[in-house]
């Protein structure tokens, strides 16, 4: 947990217990780092608006650490407009809750985020060997590689979750809401056009793969069975 309020520290910290986690907090984006390069969390509780490094900026460097990229990042911030959103998951966070917030809310969150990420290593295991493969891109589930034309590419963990997903049923269509299920592992969140954000971006990394991802107006996304002209 990354807050520099004592009393929602306190407060998240009381209520993670209880659930079954270890914990961890940190006042300062410098002391956030250090933790999480020490304890290797599997998912971090994140605020933006810290006293020397912004929460943006803390997320950039976890997930351009290799060490840590695949940690889950919750944020949890009183900057509640869509553009803050937007570039709250733009800078690679899975999860995004608005101040004041609903503290059994934000523990089935980060329940969901360490299921997911748990359930990650275990078909690391049981998919060992097999690569997935649509149009331009190959997908190996046990090493998370993702190549476009025989070319490695970088994917943060939920866009690689919304592209395996995807990958693995060519041409299925899968709603936003469907997709939040199997994704974020949770029956629904308070705005669904989150899928949308992530989307753009795992777009935007797939690169000349792009339209792999096709939109199906009306429906949601598929990966479609051939390679787009």
């Amino acid at each position: 947990m990354v807050d520099d309020e004592p009393d929602v520290v306190r407060l998240l910290t009381f209520n993670l217990e209880r659930a079954g986690f270890e914990t961890e907090s940190a006042g300062t984006g410098a002391d956030a780092l250090m933790t999480a390069a020490r304890t290797k969390p599997t998912v971090i509780v994140l605020d933006l608006m810290l006293p020397d490094i912004s929460g943006l900026e803390i997320c950039r460097q976890l997930r351009a650490d290799s060490a840590l990229a695949k940690v889950g990042i919750l944020m949890l911030t009183a900057l509640g407009d869509d553009d803050q959103r937007v570039e709250g998951l733009a800078a690679g966070a899975d999860d995004y809750v608005v101040k004041p917030f609903n503290i059994d809310e934000i523990v089935l969150r980060v329940r969901a985020l360490a299921r997911r990420i748990g359930e990650s290593e275990k078909a690391r295991e049981k998919d060992a060997g097999r690569v997935l493969r649509c149009g331009a891109i190959s997908l190996d589930p046990v090493t998370h590689d993702v190549r476009v034309h025989s070319e490695p590419i970088s994917l943060r963990p939920l866009e690689y979750k919304l592209l395996a997903v995807m990958v693995a049923e060519p041409g299925r269509v899968f709603g936003r809401e469907e997709l939040i299920r199997q994704v974020w592992d949770m029956e629904e969140v308070s705005n669904p056009r989150l899928v949308d954000v992530h989307i753009r971006r795992l777009r935007q990394n797939l690169g000349e793969a792009a339209n792999v991802v096709e939109t199906v107006p009306g429906f949601g996304y598929r990966a479609c069975l051939d390679d787009p002209v």
